[in-house]
């Protein structure tokens, strides 16, 4: 017996209006999230990602829309008030942003930041939210927490203050928690501190989380599950285990190949995927891929190419996939699981 996953997205669309045009941003996204999973979102850069998990928040920028379904435990995110989502906002659904220098307030201390939303939805006295503070930053790792709750936000190193961006998205106990590339203004060592711990206390909550990331490497290990992104549609979804061991979408295939391994021959140059994403406001009626891919074949641009399954959790949009296991069924449809 199947049960309701925690996030439900169907057929999600979101648009931005330019003075070129109507960028088609996320177009026809389907997929689910179960409670406790990991769920990894990747693609290059302007493939839709952040623009997908704001659609979800409803934090989308001025002269835009969205339209589709989004059910979370049940409910309708896109038809709720703004009333209703700021009860659900950083209590229920919890967003750690790109940039914490940005995202901060930096005029006012992080005690104040970071209990006001314990406060605001828990209902508890500013002592008890001062404690749960005190835990919280304990607990993501910030050294000294009773004098960093009196500092400002440009008082801690950037390290610092995604770790305080952490503790204010937990603060609230959410059920499901999106980080969207969570480490970009970050040295490499402070990157792995902070992906470790998002997965460590992911874990140890029992809470889904969204990764999102334009490095393969950083769902790698991280996540339960994979989605693909290429130009606002998915190109595949899967077992992160077997997405990255078996990827069969061209794109996917390319993306891994650009990635440098530990056992890539030294100083032989990393394979390249040639050409750029297409124009978003009028991108190809067919694969997306297609005009960058040496496997591209009339079929490939001549309507939309919908998800099709290949095995028990691996979907894939490709009509020439990288290689077909041996007894996988292809069922046709639009699954996005």
């Amino acid at each position: 017996m199947s049960t309701q996953p925690l996030l439900e997205v169907r057929n999600l669309r979101a648009y931005i209006g330019t003075p070129r045009g109507t960028v088609r941003a996320v177009d026809d996204v389907s997929l689910t999230l179960d409670s406790g999973q990991a769920l990894g979102i990747v693609g290059e850069s302007g493939s839709g990602k952040s623009v997908m998990a704001r659609a979800i928040m409803g934090l989308m920028p001025p002269r835009s829309g969205r339209s589709g379904e989004v059910t979370f435990q049940g409910r309708d995110l896109l038809s709720l008030s703004k009333k209703e989502k700021l009860e659900i906002w950083g209590n229920q659904i919890a967003m750690v942003f790109q940039d914490p220098g940005r995202s901060l307030n930096p005029v006012v201390r992080v005690e104040r930041q970071l209990t006001e939303g314990m406060r605001r939805h828990l209902g508890v006295s500013k002592s008890e939210a001062h404690d749960r503070a005190l835990k919280l930053l304990d607990e993501v790792g910030v050294p000294d927490p009773e004098r960093r709750l009196r500092n400002y936000p440009h008082e801690m190193s950037g390290g610092m203050r995604q770790r305080v961006m952490l503790a204010i998205a937990l603060a609230c106990e959410p059920d499901l928690l999106i980080a969207d590339e969570p480490t970009t203004a970050l040295d490499v060592t402070v990157q792995r501190q902070i992906l470790d711990l998002l997965r460590r206390v992911q874990r140890d909550r029992n809470m889904a989380m969204m990764l999102i990331s334009h490095d393969l490497a950083v769902v790698a290990g991280r996540t339960d599950r994979v989605a693909v992104m290429y130009s606002g549609r998915l190109a595949e979804v899967g077992s992160t285990r077997e997405v990255f061991d078996a990827p069969m979408h061209r794109y996917t295939h390319a993306l891994l190949g650009a990635t440098p391994s530990i056992d890539h021959e030294r100083h032989s140059p990393l394979r390249l995927i040639e050409g750029s994403l297409p124009d978003p406001i009028s991108p190809p009626e067919g694969c997306r891929f297609a005009p960058r891919c040496s496997h591209a074949e009339d079929a490939c641009t001549s309507a939309p190419i919908e998800l099709e399954s290949f095995g028990v959790d691996h979907d894939v949009a490709c009509t020439n996939p990288v290689k077909v296991p041996a007894g996988s069924v292809s069922g046709g449809e639009s699954h996005g699981r």
